[in-house]
This record gives C-alpha cells, sequence and structure tokens, in this order.
C-alpha cells in the first residue's frame, strides 16, 4: 500500500499556499514551534503519515464537520460540504467561517481547488470516484484522506457493532493527527460523563423493544443489527425490537412491523424534504395507514423525536443517547 504524507513537496502538487516549510506554524498558530514527529495511523486499512498539523483541511459530510469544529478547528478547515440538518447550535458560529464547496459532496476538481492538505470523512462515499475521488488518488497528490471505521470502503474492515469507544477514538486521532490532544482528552471526557448520566436516568426497569424509524413509508428503512440504533437500545437497557435483521439498517414492512409491535418508535427527523422524511411527516403517515395505525406505540402516541444525522456514529451519538434516555424516562415514570 502506499504511504500518505504531508510535506512541503506533496503540497506543491495540489497548490504552493497549502503548506508552510520548515519552521511554519505550528499546531497552535505560532511560528518557531519545534516540529513535531510525524504522525502514523491506520485509517480503514490505509496507512496515513501526517508531517505537521494540517491548516487547510477539508469536511466532506456533517459528522466530520461536528468533529472539528467541536475541536476547535475551524481556523485549520479550507472547506465543508453536505450538510444534512441544521449544525449544532453551539458550533454555529464557528461553521460560519468555513466555506461550504458544495452542498452535497464536491467533485475532485472543486475539492483539489481548495488546496487541501488533509480531507475527512465519516462515509466512504465521499471518495467515491464521482465525488472527491478515491483515498488511494489523494495520496498520490500528497493529501491523506481520513475514513470512519464505521463505513470502510472495504465492508470486511467494518466492525461487527458500532461502539463508543471507536467514536472516541476517532475524536483521538482527529485531535492527535492537528495536535490538539488535549483539547480532545477532554472533549471525550465531558461526552463519557454525559452516557453515564443518561445511562443512569434511564433505568425505567422494564424491557422496552424500541423500532428505529429512519424513512420511507411503503417501505421503511428500519434499524436492525450491529448500528448506532442497536447500540444506544443496548446500552439504556431497552432493545431493539428488530436486533434479528443483520443488517444495520433494512426494507422493513408493516404486516412483520405489526407482528413485532414495538413498544416505543424512534423517529428520525430528516430535513430533506423527501417523502416521509421530518418526524411529523412520520408521525401522520403511522397514524393514517391501516397497519400502522394499530400499532401499540402509535395508538398510545409513544414516540421518541431523535435527528436523523444522530443516527449515524458522530459526535451527536451522545446526544442521541440524552434523548431517548428522556423520551424513555418521559414515556414510563
Amino acid at each position: 500500500m502506499k504511504t500518505i504524507s504531508i510535506g512541503v513537496a506533496g503540497c506543491l502538487l495540489v497548490a504552493l499556499a497549502a503548506c508552510a516549510g520548515p519552521g511554519g506554524a505550528s499546531s497552535s498558530g505560532t511560528t518557531g514551534a519545534s516540529p513535531r514527529a510525524a504522525i502514523e495511523l491506520t485509517s480503514c486499512g490505509l496507512p496515513l503519515r501526517v508531517t505537521s498539523p494540517p491548516r487547510r483541511a477539508v469536511s466532506m459530510e456533517q459528522n466530520a464537520t461536528e468533529i472539528m469544529l467541536t475541536l476547535g478547528l475551524a481556523d485549520r478547515m479550507a472547506g465543508t460540504a453536505y450538510r444534512t440538518d441544521p449544525v449544532l447550535d453551539e458550533l454555529k458560529s464557528d461553521y460560519d467561517k468555513v466555506p461550504v464547496l458544495a452542498g452535497q459532496y464536491p467533485g475532485r476538481e472543486a475539492l483539489l481547488a481548495a488546496a487541501p492538505d488533509f480531507v475527512y470523512s465519516m462515509r466512504a462515499s465521499a471518495y467515491a470516484p464521482d465525488a472527491g475521488g478515491t483515498r488511494q488518488d489523494l495520496a498520490k497528490l500528497g493529501v491523506p484522506a481520513y475514513l470512519s471505521s464505521n463505513d470502510c470502503e472495504d465492508h470486511a474492515l467494518i466492525p461487527a457493532s458500532v461502539s463508543f469507544d471507536a467514536i472516541f477514538a476517532e475524536v483521538g486521532d482527529i485531535a492527535k493527527i492537528f495536535g490538539v490532544e488535549d483539547r480532545g482528552r477532554t472533549v471525550v471526557a465531558d461526552l463519557r460523563r454525559r452516557l453515564d448520566t443518561a445511562k443512569t436516568a434511564a433505568r425505567i426497569g422494564t424491557n422496552v423493544k424500541l423500532m428505529w424509524y429512519y424513512s420511507g413509508t411503503k417501505t421503511p428503512a428500519i434499524a436492525g443489527r450491529g448500528g448506532l440504533p442497536d447500540t444506544i437500545s443496548t446500552f439504556l437497557g431497552a432493545g431493539n425490537a428488530f436486533s434479528d435483521i443483520t443488517r444495520q439498517w433494512a426494507e422493513g414492512d408493516w404486516e412483520t412491523i405489526a407482528r413485532r409491535d414495538p413498544d416505543v418508535i424512534v423517529l428520525a427527523d430528516l430535513t430533506r424534504g423527501g417523502e416521509g422524511d421530518s418526524a411529523e411527516a412520520k408521525k401522520a403517515f403511522l397514524r393514517s395507514d391501516p397497519v400502522a395505525s394499530k400499532l401499540t406505540a402509535v395508538k398510545n402516541d409513544r414516540f421518541i423525536v431523535v435527528p436523523g444525522s444522530a443516527m449515524d456514529p458522530s459526535i451527536r451519538s451522545v446526544s442521541a443517547v440524552e434523548q431517548v434516555s428522556k423520551g424513555l424516562q418521559d414515556l414510563y415514570r
């Protein structure tokens, strides 16, 4: 495999302005600091070697963007793309400082026009040939590209289930790459504290079965085994009504769902505007459909709403735990 590196020569392949030479800006933005040792990591089977903290990073979808902004890296970002939901309130002012390269994924030319010295996405689709280009191709230009372990191009490398530890490790990787390890440790410590609080609060003393409903009406996309919804259900002492489905997300049918009759339906609130995307559109469908309207959860208004982006592993995963925890408390206490 080809080693991915950042250095003066590599950056010249993209743009002369993309990198500083030896003795340039350090990770804290000061000059004259001693150069750090190269950071070497493996991301979804490809090695990354980063010789200096990136200064012109591009995030290729919202979850990667929000991790970077949470780590205080707005001033190191040359661009962002593919926002699917309103950015978290506490990050909006920093987000507004970062150029938006495309409504969805920028093409390879648009990406390279930003002169990136690092690219980051939590979705493999960002690195499709008709999107930003493959990580291998970016490597040939001296631009390392990090991909979340939850969505590797090679599915054999994807862990069998999502874990919070893996999410926190990814935050730590990005913090290490940018030389902000202390900030990364602080962020992760706060996330762990919030997780513990939500878990304790959600002890409702009953084995509640949840159905996670992402999108669609006639053929609803529901959460199966191994994804973040499955992890959250187990973490909170509840259960996933469809944990026997071997895929993280699968197309369901209302007759099967009716036979399972889940206790609570967790609704993804999506802002993209498709049929049945918003939480309110899902509720309207569930209450009007001849089969879905007979579900116990629907008849008893047992709904919990979570932003759609929070159902994928990200900095929002802990917020999703908190929202489901509070929802269970409201419904069963």
